[in-house]
């Protein structure tokens, strides 16, 4: 089987494996590699390549493209001799790697939006919907694409928990506050009569679904993350909050700092948090090191204040 063949098999598998979003990705990284490499064979030679000729590419899309590719190599080993070991050290020689930035996000314009959601007093399914939303990815550290897959059933609503399954396939324990609680379950009580004439089991349904004309009259049709950060963007504009302030991973950096601040206690924070790693939870560390702020205060401010009384 040549590369190109391998290449396309590749390509449907994902279709039908992984979202729509993803196989958009997986096409434009391997239309990156065709364009390169050609139509050469699928060596360690030719994955070399293709990272030195990707070396100038913004490092997270390089490694998305480089993991797209790796796929490919992995899926073609079925058909051909492929060095896997080979090909992972080719990524540790060649590949850019991303530093580690510390976590910065606009807090108060966060809780800015977070304060229009509490007081939103409508009763319109949308507005309860997003209020709802918004509160439960401030208050559990849901990744909006993980809230949107959400179904009622999911939620054990006596304990205020739910099972997900996260990055990497990952089982994890999340907790809902008191006030996202109150706003998915007034939710809920508002869309009663529409859930009613699914025909469906209540668990079985999203537990967040769209409303309006996209929505089709009588149906309870998921919502998608895209569709879900417009949404939230609209209600930023309502708060009176510049949408260009706010990223969508955001709402989970504020959820991260709440639990560092108030605990103090990394392994706590990462537990909460669901990082794999606690090199993850430590870069939140330099949020609350009040520490560091006296001694930058004795040491500097106070010599400078010295310096002048003299």
């Amino acid at each position: 089987m040549d590369s190109s063949q391998i290449i396309s098999d590749y390509l449907e598998v994902i279709s039908k494996t992984k979202s729509k979003k993803t196989h958009q990705t997986y096409q434009l990284a391997l239309n990156t590699f065709v364009h390169i490499v050609k139509d050469a064979p699928l060596t360690t030679e030719t994955f070399g390549r293709f990272l030195l000729e990707t070396s100038q590419m913004n490092p997270s899309t390089q490694a998305l493209y480089t993991s797209a590719i790796l796929g490919l190599y992995i899926y073609a080993s079925q058909f051909i001799e492929v060095n896997l070991a080979a090909l992972q050290q080719a990524k540790r020689l060649y590949a850019r790697h991303r530093g580690q930035r510390l976590p910065t996000f606009d807090k108060k314009a966060i809780e800015k939006v977070i304060a229009y959601c509490e007081h939103m007093q409508s009763t319109d399914l949308g507005d309860l919907r997003d209020r709802a939303f918004i509160l439960t990815l401030a208050d559990t550290g849901l990744r909006i694409s993980e809230a949107c897959s959400l179904r009622r059933g999911d939620i054990d609503w006596n304990e205020g928990r739910s099972i997900t399954i996260g990055k990497g396939d990952k089982q994890d324990v999340i907790r809902y506050s008191d006030r996202c609680m109150a706003a998915i379950k007034k939710y809920l009580t508002a869309r009663k009569e529409l859930d009613g004439t699914t025909g469906k089991p209540l668990p079985s349904l999203p537990l967040f679904c769209r409303h309006g004309k996209s929505a089709g009259k009588g149906k309870v049709r998921e919502i998608q993350s895209d569709g879900m950060w417009l949404a939230i963007k609209q209600r930023m504009r309502e708060a009176g909050v510049n949408p260009k302030s706010v990223r969508i991973h955001d709402f989970r950096h504020y959820f991260v700092t709440c639990l560092y601040v108030s605990s103090n206690d990394l392994l706590a924070t990462k537990e909460g948090a669901r990082h794999s790693s606690m090199a993850t939870t430590q870069r939140y560390a330099h949020i609350s090191d009040e520490r560091v702020d006296r001694v930058f205060d004795d040491a500097i401010n106070r010599r400078k204040n010295l310096s002048e009384d003299e």
